[in-house]
């Protein structure tokens, strides 16, 4: 069941959304070569507690960590470790906050120090790709409409878009009613009325859209080894142009 939110409603979650995305802004000046993706989630813990909300993740199914981080050819829900990361890695984090019965949702993928100039075009391409779809989060459109604008892209690139997971609607539960692919044919799902509120999230691999889940059950990483990106929003639907709620105001 799809859930369109009051005015009260979208205030209360508008503030969740704020926590992640200056979170996210915190964690861009500390990712750099040398730290570790452990050191990253434990500063993202705190921050999250200090701004009065509570880390979406953690314990959520089980999830072991405040934050998620993917490094290279690992597509999302890479576990914090001891891994130390270099030059040249590419990494993404997905995290989410709760607060005042609400959550928000995003993910950045950063460069470690400098990264090769394929690496910066996966980068440019998928967060490209997030916009197009977010654009296209408007009301009478279809949630088809905003998967297959990003699939189109992504692929005009050369580049493929992961299947095996999808963006999905949010509110008082972290995953809600509708699940919105980066894939597919326009015109298809639900309608899109003011009020839904949807966490759109493209992964896109360099090479086959293809993944496997590692023996943690968490960790999901390209099956050729070749590079991932991941970017989301949560978006809220409007009358008029949709509004990106993790942005930061």
């Amino acid at each position: 069941m799809i859930i369109l939110k009051s005015k009260k409603e979208i205030d209360k979650m508008a503030e969740a959304c704020q926590i992640v995305a200056m979170t996210l802004a915190y964690l861009s000046e500390k990712v750099r070569p040398g730290i570790t993706t452990k050191e990253l989630e434990l500063m993202a813990d705190s921050f999250i507690r200090e701004q009065g909300a509570i880390p979406a993740f953690k314990g959520y199914r089980g999830y072991p960590a405040s934050i998620c981080t993917s490094v290279n050819n690992e597509v999302i829900h890479g576990i914090p470790s001891e891994r130390v990361l270099e030059e040249g890695d590419i990494l993404g984090i997905d995290l989410g906050v709760y607060k005042n019965g609400f959550y928000g949702d995003a993910a950045y993928t950063f460069p470690v120090g400098k990264i090769t100039p394929e690496a910066e075009r996966l980068l440019r391409v998928t967060e490209r790709a997030l916009y197009l779809g977010i654009a296209n989060a408007k009301v009478n459109n279809r949630i088809s409409d905003i998967s297959y604008t990003i699939q189109s892209f992504v692929e005009s690139n050369g580049f493929s878009v992961v299947r095996a997971f999808v963006g999905h609607g949010i509110g008082r539960n972290l995953h809600e009613d509708p699940q919105v692919p980066n894939f597919g044919e326009p015109g298809k799902g639900p309608r899109l009325k003011a009020g839904m509120t949807l966490a759109i999230e493209p992964m896109v691999n360099e090479g086959t859209h293809e993944v496997v889940i590692l023996e943690d059950g968490w960790t999901a990483v390209t099956l050729d080894g070749k590079l991932s990106a991941h970017f989301e929003h949560t978006i809220l639907v409007t009358d008029d142009e949709p509004v990106i709620l993790t942005k930061m105001n």
